[in-house]
């Protein structure tokens, strides 16, 4: 773990179990508890020999979801789609009914008993792109943060992944108050930049909830001067979002909040984060808390150092 100070830019190498001495006695530390569902699903196009690759990305109403499809050229509206498992026991229909704004399709799922029961046998876990490998059984748990109970997201939100039972005791130990909200990682997150200018990037929109006991500790503990430390990109944009609408109440929403230098952060007071590849939105939200010089500056050491980037990567924890 690397330890930047974001007043002074100072960086110190560092381990994540040190984490709970670098809090303090009233903190509230936020953890996003979404988990992730095996959004990957394999099929068919009734009627015809070819195969279809769906990714869903978000899930807009009971039976409709916006999904990543392959072959693209092949999903016009219309287009119905099949999935089953092996033995035709289980099985998943649904139908293209929209295009969407970034290239992906509405789906409209044939309603079921319980979908997703049906999604968790057919379904394949989203491992990132540059994990070469199919995923495993054991990939369902080693996947998901150990607090991950709210499904809907088809990415880990990885500073999670750091967290392990023995090292939220510790952090409770300190006196440090541990509180939750959900936001389901979808494309928004890790959509790369692909415009020359700042100000035309717009993010795809992510399911959020904010829970009562979190939007009171939360406020509780500004009132109060006390710190607010996400555990995060997630949590971050979340958190800001709700203080930008006025909103730090029990509510769910969605968000497209982009954040990056220049922007300025009204809630949060230090943040755990995994290492981001250049040109993407993630790295901008982290140079909008801790200042873009002083985050490439960390980064270049890091990449001297040779810490690991990705998500089963190392972290940094900024304050």
């Amino acid at each position: 773990m690397l330890l930047l100070d974001r007043e002074s830019g100072a960086w110190q190498d560092s381990w994540f179990h040190r984490l709970p001495e670098l809090l303090r006695d009233g903190d509230v530390l936020v953890l996003n508890d979404s988990r992730v569902i095996p959004a990957r699903l394999f099929g068919a196009r009734p009627g015809s020999s070819g195969k279809v690759e769906v990714l869903l990305t978000e899930q807009v109403s009971n039976w409709e979801w916006r999904a990543l499809t392959r072959p693209a050229r092949r999903m016009a509206v219309g287009q119905e789609l099949a999935f089953a498992a092996p033995d035709g026991d289980v099985r998943l229909q649904a139908a293209v009914v929209a295009d969407g704004e970034f290239g992906e399709r509405l789906l409209r799922f044939t309603p079921v008993d319980d979908f997703f029961a049906r999604l968790e046998l057919l379904g394949h876990v989203p491992l990132p792109p540059y994990i070469r490998r199919h995923d495993q059984p054991l990939d369902r748990e080693r996947y998901q943060t150990i607090f991950a109970r709210q499904r809907g997201s088809v990415a880990a939100p990885t500073a999670g992944l750091h967290f392990t039972p023995e090292i939220l005791e510790r952090i409770r130990a300190r006196g440090v108050v541990i509180t939750y909200l959900t936001l389901h990682v979808g494309l928004g997150t890790f959509q790369p930049v692909r415009v020359a200018e700042v100000a035309e990037i717009h993010l795809h929109t992510e399911r959020y909830s904010m829970p009562a006991e979190t939007a009171e500790a939360v406020n509780r503990a500004l009132l109060e001067g006390r710190r607010i430390v996400a555990a995060g990109t997630t949590t971050v944009r979340t958190l800001e979002h709700c203080a930008r609408i006025g909103r730090m109440e029990a509510h769910s929403g969605a968000t497209n909040i982009f954040l990056s230098p220049g922007s300025r952060l009204n809630v949060v007071g230090a943040l755990l984060t995994n290492f981001h590849l250049p040109q993407s939105t993630l790295l901008m939200l982290v140079s909008a808390f801790a200042g873009k010089d002083k985050t490439l500056a960390a980064y270049r050491h890091a990449v001297e150092t040779g810490y690991h980037f990705f998500s089963y990567g190392d972290c940094m924890f900024i304050a």
